[in-house]
């Protein structure tokens, strides 16, 4: 009752916000033309009172404020963009005791013993929980994420009370399927509160990637992890949005890499780290290499779903409008009964996302339009739509916007049609060369759940 409260308050206070940034523009006659700036309801003022909200509400409110944080130049000005960016490392710690009473709870009265120091203020605190410094006795620096109280029971009322302030909202397109996003949003995020399954999906990882000489994941420490608490060693590096001021050299390498990581882990490893969150990758200078953090949103993908969805991105680049639309229909994206005139937007929405596919040059994500042409397509697609994409292209597509913004915010210039390339012939060797088809995506062995590091 309380949560639901909060939100609703923050709905009035937002709503009351934006009428009055709209009452002061029209006084003081500063209203901007229609469409040539962001919305009153992202006035800075406003901004500042999201952030300090969702900051204390945390859980799924919280996760939908890191996405809005993401949205591009077209969307945010920098000045909102600057006061968004706080949300993805800024919710409201726990005080001291109460940290402190989770590890007592999960670990044991002994868990200090196991360190030789232990950081009681959170260097990061996120919406499911927060995290700490600390170092062993044998002097490995590690990383002690400890989960809020109550956050997982929190999640379920959070999506409904979302949901029905969205229903509240005058003019919601039905074709946006709002309901079906927030419970595959709430499903996500109760996969992750267990700090368990994160720790499989972190060694997972870390055996996929194996010796490969750019990414890097950080080893499970499990005398010091649980369902409610997760140690790992500690990850060096900056998030990516810090690495602007980078030689556009290694820009262009770093987001490279980064295409080539997505594209790998959907179709080579069919197992995905969902969350887009760009704090996730810590990018070091010295080694010009990046650590993985955070594996609570991974997500499986059916070999069925593959296929079809990487002959889609080759249509793409080829510019395959039949190909496409069949494709699409296969992949349950489209039923067969839309319009001939939503089937052509949806063709034009598909070549638009694989235009970076299209040629053998690089592809400039600091110079492309692709995110504004998009919104220009959405209102008469959602007006059109009759059913909901397949759920698998939830997570998916949240990555995946995550990565071109990415990659736009850096600047980066990649030959994304050589990397697909590669990652397709590959893709179809080794399915041609299957003698029995898998459904659960490769599964190496994993390294044993060893405590301290050698």
């Amino acid at each position: 009752m309380g949560r639901a409260a909060a939100m609703g308050g923050l709905a009035l206070e937002l709503g009351l916000g934006a009428l009055a940034e709209a009452a002061r523009t029209r006084l003081w006659g500063q209203e901007q033309p229609r469409g040539s700036g962001p919305s009153p309801l992202l006035s800075e003022a406003t901004a500042e009172r999201l952030v300090a909200a969702l900051s204390r509400a945390r859980g799924a409110a919280l996760k939908l404020g890191q996405f809005l944080s993401m949205a591009d130049s077209s969307v945010l000005t920098p000045q909102l963009q600057q006061i968004l960016a706080r949300l993805r490392q800024s919710a409201e710690p726990m005080p001291g005791w109460q940290s402190r009473a989770v590890l007592e709870e999960e670990l044991g009265p002994g868990w200090r013993e196991q360190l030789q120091e232990f950081q009681d203020f959170p260097v990061a605190a996120a919406s499911l929980g927060q995290v700490h410094w600390g170092r062993l006795r044998d002097g490995t620096e590690v990383a002690i994420k400890i989960q809020y109280p109550g956050i997982d029971r929190s999640i379920g009322s959070d999506i409904e009370n979302l949901q029905s302030l969205l229903s509240l909202s005058p003019g919601l397109p039905k074709g946006l399927f709002a309901a079906h996003s927030l419970r595959s949003l709430g499903l996500q995020l109760q996969l992750e509160c267990d700090y368990g399954r994160e720790a499989r999906s972190a060694r997972r990882f870390r055996s996929l990637l194996g010796p490969d000489p750019f990414f890097r994941v950080p080893r499970v420490l499990s005398q010091l992890s649980s369902r409610r608490v997760l140690c790992t060693e500690w990850g060096r590096g900056e998030p990516l949005e810090r690495c602007r001021g980078i030689p556009q050299e290694r820009r262009d390498q770093l987001c490279s890499e980064l295409l080539r990581l997505f594209l790998q882990e959907l179709f080579s490893f069919r197992f995905m780290q969902t969350d887009p969150n760009w704090a996730n990758f810590l990018y070091e200078p010295g080694t010009h290499t990046v650590t993985l953090l955070d594996f609570g949103a991974c997500q499986e993908f059916e070999q069925e779903f593959t296929d079809l969805y990487i002959e889609v991105i080759k249509a793409a680049a080829e510019r395959d409008e039949e190909k496409i639309l069949r494709k699409s229909q296969e992949l349950k994206f489209l039923t067969g009964f839309e319009s001939q005139a939503l089937q052509s937007l949806h063709v034009q929405a598909v070549l638009l996302l694989g235009e970076p596919f299209w040629g053998s040059q690089p592809f400039d994500f600091g110079a492309q339009g692709t995110a504004r042409a998009l919104r220009a397509l959405l209102p008469p697609m959602l007006r059109g739509r009759l059913g909901p994409p397949p759920e698998p292209s939830y997570a998916l597509h949240r990555k995946l916007g995550g990565l071109f913004l990415a990659c736009a915010h850096l600047g980066g210039r990649v030959r994304c049609r050589d990397i697909f390339q590669r990652v397709y012939e590959e893709y179809w060797r080794t399915r041609n060369t299957e003698s029995t088809p898998k459904t659960q995506g490769n599964t190496p062995k994993t390294e044993p759940e060893s405590g301290a590091t050698k």
